[in-house]
């Protein structure tokens, strides 16, 4: 089985579930020695208070044929980033991989509710969360990732920059985060890209992650019995799509040619020829704008 990432170091930060969790296990399927963090922990719950936590994400890094490490951090505590940092240095010597996925923000803010109305404190608390930890990661991790040349730092958002442009995303704080971390992705470009790293936004579709799953009272053997409530989940993906997406941009020699770029799993699956865990190649933004904007019935023909 082909390994292209064997001698690599990532660091996938926000692991503990959803996105981080398929991503970092595809790094591990393609090889790579994967920091898995996030406040979720076997003795220790954030306040999200789910079962999910960063040691089972480690475990399926490694039953995938890497090495996955879990590091409990909290993104927001700018000494506990710089000792995770100091410790793959000295156990690694290098960090090839960066994926800022950290977010926490699910439970903290209220759909279409205006600025003067949402919740002050949940909305900043949101901020925080989502932007922050990306500002406190990257200032401690990239001296590290640039030590070598071919680093590649993926910011984690909901929406490509196109789509967002365009559409305001739920409520003032949520599509401020998520604008936050498409500039981030823009501005990192201008200042890796001269150093011989890159940096990307990149964004899944819609995600059957393991919230959205519960919330729609299913699981992911039978997440089509919501397809009867929710029509549009036809186009939804599993979280291991976006984590192919980051392990064919990690693999690229050539990754570089999207540098400071807004990218997205469905996007990136044409061009790498990957697919989803049951072979299809859903590609929900472009469905999203021509058929649920439009205000078409759910048909995923040619979408996936």
């Amino acid at each position: 089985m082909s390994q292209p990432l064997k001698d690599k170091v990532a660091l996938v930060a926000g692991a503990t579930r959803g996105a981080g969790r398929g991503i970092a296990v595809e790094l591990g399927a393609a090889g790579a020695t994967v920091y898995v963090t996030g406040r979720s922990t076997r003795t220790r719950r954030s306040e999200y208070d789910r079962p999910e936590t960063i040691e089972d994400t480690a475990d399926l890094v490694t039953e995938a044929g890497g090495q996955g490490i879990a590091v409990p951090t909290d993104h927001l505590d700018p000494a506990q980033v710089r000792t995770l940092v100091g410790r793959i240095a000295d156990e690694q010597g290098s960090l090839d991989i960066l994926v800022n996925d950290i977010w926490g923000g699910e439970k903290l803010f209220a759909w279409d509710s205006p600025v003067w109305e949402h919740d002050l404190d949940k909305g900043l608390r949101l901020l925080r969360l989502a932007v922050e930890t990306h500002a406190i990661t990257n200032h401690h991790a990239l001296p590290l990732l640039l030590r070598r040349p071919g680093g590649l730092v993926v910011e984690m958002t909901d929406g490509t920059a196109e789509y967002n442009r365009d559409h305001y995303r739920n409520s003032f704080f949520y599509d401020l985060a998520k604008a936050s971390v498409l500039r981030m992705a823009f501005s990192l470009g201008h200042e890796l890209g001269p150093r011989g790293a890159t940096a990307v936004a990149l964004t899944p579709g819609w995600l059957r992650s393991e919230m959205m799953l519960e919330a729609f009272g299913v699981r992911e053997d039978n997440w089509r019995d919501a397809l009867e409530r929710v029509p549009h989940f036809a186009i939804s993906e599993t979280p291991r799509y976006v984590g192919r997406a980051v392990a064919a941009l990690a693999a690229d020699p050539g990754v570089a040619r999207w540098n400071g770029e807004s990218l997205s799993a469905g996007q990136l699956a044409r061009v790498y020829g990957f697919t989803d865990l049951d072979g299809s190649r859903p590609d929900a933004w472009r469905y999203l704008v021509e058929v649920q904007d439009a205000g078409k019935p759910a048909d995923t023909t040619g979408y996936r």
